[in-house]
């Protein structure tokens, strides 16, 4: 499982760069599917990972953040990089006997692999909406990526 969040933090600092090379207008354009618009998407994303692990995983109320407080690349990156230690700490330190553990009617396992495969999802409307600017998307491939 460790494997497929570094993929998908990876991942998601390449879309933050590739963000940097888009006009700021595109990142916060209205788009079909999705949460609306890029940029949005990448708030989305930051903010549901930290929300599953950060809050409930560890048996707090879930809190989200305000997309208004993000409005632009530079916020929500810097987002991402505020949250990513402790949800780092947390995923490294999984071990089999928190697998089964429930929260509502899940697992936490069931959780886990929800968040790792709620961000492959986004990164697959990003990449859609990276073909409509013009512009080519991410790999989304994980091999070749030294992860292990």
């Amino acid at each position: 499982m460790l494997t497929l969040f570094r993929y998908n933090w990876q991942v998601r600092d390449e879309w933050f760069d590739w963000c940097d090379g888009v006009p700021p207008g595109e990142l916060t354009r209205q788009r079909k599917g999705g949460v609306g618009s890029i940029l949005r998407t990448l708030f989305h994303i930051v903010d549901v990972e930290q929300a599953w692990i950060l809050q409930g995983l560890q048996g707090k109320p879930e809190f989200h953040y305000c997309y208004e407080d993000y409005h632009s690349l530079n916020a929500v990156r810097e987002l991402s990089v505020t949250c990513h230690p402790k949800i780092k700490e947390f995923v490294e330190s999984w071990s089999d006997d928190i697998e089964d553990r429930k929260l509502d009617d899940f697992t936490y396992g069931e959780v886990l692999r929800h968040v790792i495969t709620h961000e492959i999802h986004h990164m697959g409307q990003l990449s859609v909406w990276a073909r409509e600017v013009g512009m080519e998307p991410v790999s989304a491939n994980l091999i070749g990526r030294k992860l292990v």
